[in-house]
């Protein structure tokens, strides 16, 4: 398809519409256990992308300090149990997928538990089946390659060039950018100037018009 011999998509924001509903939780839960207010936009600057490991280390520099002991178990639980029972698929994707001719797979910062229970409440769990890569998987992550590198040599091998990745944190592109992959950045929700800063190659708003915007992509 254009070139690329494989397709791949982060989940969180792209696959699902996660992002939202995760830090409206999430920014809750600093307020009610940390004294921390964040608005939706400092939200998604400061958090989207990273592991909840990386955002309790993120936690831990703005108070100087350890958070509770108990911030982490609050923010996978609470955040899981949101994502189970409001988290949709985000508009166009099926659309997006079934007009793909080329293999795809998932690589994400998320958990696979929670994989499984976003991508199973949106109905796209089969499709991804046996295709999907956590960075748990891996040693470093986003914006390490390593996720990126890792889910290539479990699809065949498909060497970087020939990988484009679908991603909609600034993390997440750098992550793809170091495995010399191209990016494309979906700018719904993040804002656009801090993906192409991201080193995003090319920018998209309609998911529903995915196919498209890769085959006329200039390479």
């Amino acid at each position: 398809m254009n070139g690329f011999k494989l397709i791949i998509f982060d989940c969180d924001g792209v696959l699902v519409d996660s992002e939202r509903l995760a830090n409206q939780v999430f920014a809750s839960i600093l307020q009610r256990e940390c004294g921390l207010s964040f608005s939706q936009d400092d939200m998604f600057d400061t958090f989207v992308g990273h592991s909840s490991t990386q955002c309790m280390e993120i936690i831990a520099d703005i108070l100087g300090k350890e958070p509770p002991n108990n911030l982490e178990t609050l923010y996978k639980t609470e955040i899981t149990a949101a994502l189970a029972q409001d988290v949709v698929a985000v508009r166009g994707i099926e659309k997006a997928l079934a007009e793909i001719s080329a293999p795809f797979c998932v690589a994400s910062s998320g958990s696979h538990e929670k994989m499984r229970i976003t991508l199973g409440k949106t109905n796209l769990l089969s499709t991804f089946a046996g295709n999907i890569f956590s960075t748990s998987d891996v040693r470093r992550g986003k914006p390490s390659p390593d996720i990126y590198l890792h889910a290539a040599a479990n699809m065949g091998n498909v060497p970087p060039k020939q990988c484009l990745v679908i991603e909609d944190s600034p993390l997440g592109v750098q992550g793809a950018v170091a495995a010399g992959m191209t990016v494309f950045g979906y700018a719904e929700l993040m804002k656009a100037h801090s993906l192409t800063q991201a080193g995003a190659h090319h920018l998209f708003k309609d998911m529903a018009n995915l196919a498209h915007e890769i085959l006329s992509f200039q390479r």
